[in-house]
């Protein structure tokens, strides 16, 4: 107990020691103006603007919107008393408020506000009138689709978060605000719905926002890394949205949405393996259509993945299971090729990365033209010259192609990764090492989970009820249950009733 005491009473020295430190705004103006200058280094573009009746104003004029400083506030300011209540009752701004530390009075200027201070008072009135600088609302470029809402989020967090509530004209629509990174103060957006997210999903989200101490969050992308159960995973455990659509799907469903100022992507937690391979655009066709697509993909994902590591273990270890039919044609391909089949496939493996990647950096054009051309003349010299067969190059361009029908990003670039470990196991063992390495990925996401909740459902542990919307997609009056993962507090979606005019 003498410990616990101790330690209690440090900690309460030491948080008293933090509010001693905090320095008081100067009561006369000159000494606030030297202060200010002195703590951003007197920046080129810090403004001070003296008015006739004793009231200063501080600035950065890069980042507040001139137009509204002028009719907001100066016009306002011109006559009258200047104590800071009676300019708080002028002002018409929105966002208005007196501080009394210097500390806070730099954060609100960083964030765009104007500081006004009257001599002989210790406070500041702060009133926010930073530039809104966005670029216009455009059609989504990562999920394109041709049915449903054609926008997509932008740059400006209070965009994005308008574009939720247009969808979603719900006051139980909950949106809590945090600030990320010691050197950049990034805003960050909490968004659930009230009475449908479970509350102990949403503390936990909560606590991990909290708990992340970095000097920067510059896009969601890197805030995923931070609130991701396992970093060290490949497989990645949140997805990621830039379809305002989609974002209003995963609240209504019970799960939370996490926004970053400045990024074009929200995150959507918690999440489970089989929805990487999901679209919006299933919900707008015909459930056959949509089944039919889902299916697709998982064998689009299972062709890119373990294609060209059968092609190497069948060549190498296990001519048997070849049809005689085609042993002729295939040795007659492999005839000129100098390499053993795993050293073929990695050569063309690497070759098509490298064709992607260039592709993928150069300008949209020229990036498109260097693909095409690229993989035709490099194909075509690479058989002639007998480095690869002609069998390996036809394997090789269906394993790309199937990639390329994953819906999200960063699940194609771990379809890509995989082949190469994959490949070398067929090399060395055969079917055996194609075994050992799908058996670890297995093993690997059972143990995943995504915010607690696991990785894998509803097919392990096995939840039925959510079979429904998973790899297949019933008729929608078998959908209005919302999933168990994300442990809902209402799972009744609607009520579906099959009325029928009667003729």
């Amino acid at each position: 107990m003498f410990f616990k005491k101790k330690k209690t009473d440090s900690l309460n020295s030491l948080n008293q020691g933090n509010i001693e430190k905090r320095k008081l705004i100067p009561a006369h103006t000159d000494g606030f103006i030297q202060e200010m200058k002195r703590l951003l280094h007197n920046s080129a573009d810090l403004n001070v603007k003296d008015r006739p009746n004793g009231v200063t104003l501080i600035f950065l004029d890069s980042i507040i919107d001139n137009k509204m400083l002028h009719q907001d506030i100066l016009a306002r300011l011109q006559h009258g008393e200047s104590s800071p209540d009676e300019i708080l009752k002028k002002i018409t701004v929105s966002k208005v408020a007196k501080y009394f530390y210097i500390e806070d009075a730099v954060e609100m200027m960083l964030k765009g506000a104007v500081l006004i201070h009257s001599s002989g008072h210790p406070c500041i009135v702060s009133a926010s009138i930073g530039t809104q600088e966005n670029r216009s609302l455009t059609r989504p470029e990562n999920e394109s689709q041709v049915l449903g809402p054609q926008i997509a989020f932008n740059e400006s967090m209070a965009t994005n978060i308008s574009l939720i509530r247009r969808f979603l004209t719900n006051p139980n629509l909950c949106n809590e605000s945090y600030s990320l990174g010691k050197q950049t103060n990034s805003g960050v957006s909490l968004l659930y719905m009230k009475g449908i997210a479970d509350e102990e999903m949403v503390d936990r989200l909560r606590e991990r926002i909290k708990n992340i101490k970095v000097d920067s969050i510059l896009d969601s992308s890197t805030l995923v890394q931070f609130i991701e159960d396992n970093s060290f995973a490949i497989f990645p455990q949140l997805l990621m949205t830039e379809r305002p659509d989609r974002a209003c799907a995963w609240l209504l469903n019970g799960k939370m949405i996490v926004l970053v100022d400045g990024s074009v992507q929200v995150i959507g937690c918690p999440q489970t393996f089989i929805e990487f391979f999901q679209s919006m655009e299933d919900e707008s066709v015909r459930w056959q259509i949509a089944t039919f697509l889902r299916l697709l993909r998982i064998f689009s994902m299972i062709v890119s993945i373990f294609f060209t590591a059968i092609y190497v273990a069948a060549l190498t270890f296990h001519y048997e299971i070849i049809p005689q039919t085609l042993l002729i044609p295939l040795g007659e391909s492999r005839s000129k090729v100098p390499f053993p089949p795993i050293i073929e496939a990695l050569l063309l493996e690497g070759m098509i990365e490298l064709l992607r990647e260039a592709g993928a950096r150069l300008p949209t054009k020229v990036g498109q033209t260097m693909g095409i051309v690229g993989g035709i003349v490099v194909g075509t010299a690479a058989v002639d010259a007998g480095f690869t067969s002609n069998i390996l190059i036809i394997i090789i361009a269906v394993s790309a192609l199937a990639s390329f029908t994953t819906p999200n990003y960063m699940m194609g670039n771990v379809i890509r990764v995989l082949r190469f470990p994959l490949i070398l196991l067929a090399g060395f063992w055969g079917f055996y090492g194609l075994m050992i390495g799908f058996c670890f990925l297995l093993i690997h996401l059972i143990r995943l989970s995504s915010l607690g909740t696991p990785f894998l459902a509803p097919f392990y542990p096995p939840r039925f009820a959510d079979w429904r919307d998973s790899i297949i997609r019933l008729p929608i009056q078998f959908t209005n249950i919302r999933p168990i993962q994300t442990r809902p507090l209402n799972r009744l979606k609607y009520r579906f009733n099959k009325s029928k005019k009667k003729e």
